[in-house]
């Protein structure tokens, strides 16, 4: 029991310095190029003003701002008010941004969290009906509208189901999370998500569907499933009820490591589609040089791809024991 607990002990310190390590690399990096970027932040926070300011005015600016000092002094300042958890003042919008953030990080999670839903369910569902009918017309079928849908480019196809379903057909909003006043309406908010959702779908569906069918043949071409047909039972019941539970802990894997893919897509929609979320704030906060903006929403998607990360190191180490063993080892 006791070597069990140091071992735990062990793995999570290990762990969360790994983690902290991690978001320390990340936040210099950030940093370093976000202020190497061209453009002048002055004019995300004073405007058009900034034009018609003198070299005295611009330079007591900067100071106001704390953007005179080197980048060293920059960064260590931002630093220790992030450990104070202040993250600093949005340039843009002249209010902390957490509290610019914090609204927004709600809408990311519904759209992301939806469709990995939607993704990873009709991955396994198109798995099934492509093992279950292997080298048939409808697999082959399946296969290659699956394999077009993918390499779609999802700004392009963003485009394109605005222009159909939106302008001409005006079935379907164009932007935004919900119509105004209507943020508690759950109809009006899925009305909303539809379009940013099929372009989120169709760009991953099939890489993961793709993988889920190979499991699956795998699982239906080993001795098992042979004698199973000798009993007598037929191929969709051996799929469904033995060679789909078996290859279960393989799909809960593959969706443990898919967080990233998934999330870094849902900043594309959000871009695409103007929807209110911190992917397309990250866009804007980069695009007007809202240095602390930029940081917070850097590190908060950082956080995001470190933690499903060591999350699907957890997931892989409890269905493969081997896993365990050789991190012992080392």
């Amino acid at each position: 029991m006791d070597k069990n607990y140091a071992l735990v002990t062990k793995k999570v310190l290990k762990r969360m310095i790994g983690f902290v390590a991690a978001m320390f690399i990340l936040s210099v990096l950030a940093f370093v190029f976000a202020r190497l970027a061209p453009g002048d932040p002055l004019q995300s926070f004073y405007g058009d003003a900034v034009e018609s300011m003198t070299t005295e005015e611009l330079d007591a600016a900067r100071a106001r701002l704390g953007l005179d000092a080197p980048l060293t002094v920059q960064y260590v300042r931002w630093l220790q008010g992030v450990l104070h958890g202040d993250f600093g003042l949005s340039l843009k919008y002249k209010t902390p941004a957490q509290e610019v953030v914090g609204p927004l990080i709600g809408n990311t999670l519904i759209l992301g969290g939806l469709a990995y839903i939607l993704v990873f369910f009709l991955a396994v569902v198109c798995a099934v009906i492509c093992a279950m009918h292997e080298d048939t017309l409808l697999d082959r079928a399946i296969c290659k509208i699956g394999t077009a849908a993918y390499y779609i480019p999802p700004f392009w196809l963003g485009v394109v189901l605005v222009l159909i379903f939106s302008i001409n057909l005006k079935l379907f909003p164009s932007s935004g999370a919900y119509d105004p006043g209507m943020q508690g309406d759950i109809m009006n908010r899925l009305r909303h998500m539809v379009l940013p959702l099929i372009v989120m779908v169709a760009s991953h569906l099939w890489y993961y569907a793709y993988m889920i069918r190979n499991k699956l043949l795998d699982e239906i071409r080993k001795d098992y499933v042979l004698l199973a047909k000798s009993k007598g039972l037929g191929k969709r019941e051996i799929i469904l009820k033995h060679c789909l539970r078996n290859v279960a802990p393989a799909i809960v894997s593959i969706m443990a490591i898919s967080i990233p893919h998934v999330l870094s897509g849902t900043y594309i929609a959000e871009s695409v589609f103007n929807y209110p979320g911190i992917g397309n704030l990250s866009v804007e906060s980069a695009k007007y040089h809202d240095y602390n903006l930029l940081m917070l929403l850097v590190l908060i998607t950082g956080s995001l791809v470190i933690i499903s990360s060591i999350l699907a190191q957890f997931i892989n180490e409890a269905i493969d024991p081997r896993m365990k063993e050789m991190e012992e080892i080392a």
